[in-house]
C-alpha cells in the first residue's frame, strides 16, 4: 500500500498577487543573470511555494517535498522570495508622504512582538537578548505604524524582544497617537495620562485619557490583519534577524492583497 496521500488543496491568495510575486523573482533572476531553464522550479512554481509558507504556514519541507526539490533549495527560493518582496515595502519617508498626500490627521504607533524558537543571544545582565518579559515568550519586537482607521503602512526592522518600545521610537512628523509604552519619547507622539501614585487623574485627564484611547484602540487592527492574514507571523522558525524581511514581505503581500498602500 502506499506510504504517503496526495490531495489538491486551494490557496487563500488571489492570482493577481501571486502573478506580481513571480514577476519580481523574474527580474530579480534577470539581474542575477539567471540563465533559461537552470532552475528547478520556474517564478510562478516558486511564488506559489512562498505563499504556501506565508499564508498557511507550511512546512519547508513539506514545500521540497511537493515541489521535487530538495530542502536546501526550499529555504534558498524562499529566502529569496522574502528579498524580493522586503526590498519593495515602503520605506519610512515614502509612507508618511503617502500619509499627507492621503491628508490623514493622525496615524497609529504600536508594537508587536513576534514568537520565535529559543535562540542562543545573551543579553545584559546574563537575560536572553530574545526573551520578551511582558510576553513571556521568545520573539522580535517590531513597530508598526497604520492609517487612523488602523490599515498598516510601514513596518520597522526588527529588535529583539526584551527591548522596551521606546527604544525604538522616534517623531515621525505627523501626530501619533501611541499606549503608555511609549511614554516620554518626545514630541509628536500622543498616549494616555499616567495615573498618579496613590490618586486618580483628574477629569480632564480621565477625558484625554478616553479619548486617546478610543481612537488609538485600531492600532491593534494592523498588527491582527497581519497576523491572522499570514501564519508565518504567528510564529518563526527561521533566523530572528529574518522577521524585519518577513514581516515587511507580509506587509506588501498584504497590500497588494487589498490593493491599499494607505
Amino acid at each position: 500500500m502506499p506510504s504517503s496521500i496526495t490531495c489538491t488543496a486551494v490557496l487563500d491568495v488571489s492570482r493577481t498577487t501571486a502573478e506580481f510575486l513571480a514577476r519580481l523573482l523574474q527580474q530579480h533572476r534577470e539581474r542575477l543573470g539567471t540563465r533559461n531553464n537552470t532552475r528547478a522550479l520556474g517564478p510562478f512554481k516558486q511564488a506559489v511555494l512562498i505563499l504556501r509558507w506565508f499564508v498557511d504556514g507550511t512546512r519547508v519541507t513539506q514545500l521540497a517535498r511537493d515541489n521535487g526539490v530538495s530542502a536546501p533549495t526550499s529555504y534558498r527560493y524562499l529566502h529569496e522570495g522574502l528579498t524580493v518582496l522586503a526590498d519593495h515595502a515602503p520605506d519610512l519617508a515614502t509612507a508618511l508622504e503617502r500619509a499627507v498626500a492621503a491628508g490623514y490627521t493622525h496615524l497609529n504607533l504600536d508594537g508587536t512582538v513576534i514568537r520565535t524558537d529559543r535562540v542562543a543571544a545573551p543579553g545584559p545582565n546574563g537575560t536572553d537578548l530574545w526573551w520578551s518579559g511582558k510576553h513571556k515568550h521568545y520573539g522580535g519586537n517590531v513597530q508598526v505604524i497604520s492609517a487612523p482607521d488602523g490599515w498598516p503602512i510601514w513596518i520597522s526592522p526588527v529588535r529583539p524582544g526584551r527591548e522596551h518600545d521606546t527604544t525604538r521610537a522616534h517623531g515621525l512628523g505627523i501626530p501619533t497617537l501611541t499606549d503608555l509604552g511609549y511614554e516620554n519619547t518626545g514630541g509628536g507622539f500622543w498616549h494616555p495620562v499616567k495615573k498618579p501614585r496613590g490618586s486618580e487623574p483628574a477629569e480632564h485627564g480621565k477625558a484625554f485619557n478616553a479619548v486617546i484611547r478610543g481612537v488609538h484602540v485600531v492600532a491593534e487592527r494592523a498588527n491582527a490583519l497581519l497576523k491572522v492574514t499570514f501564519k508565518a507571523l504567528r510564529r518563526v522558525s527561521l533566523d530572528p534577524a529574518a522577521i524585519a524581511r518577513i514581516a515587511r514581505a507580509a506587509l506588501v503581500l498584504l497590500q497588494l492583497e487589498h490593493g491599499r498602500t494607505t
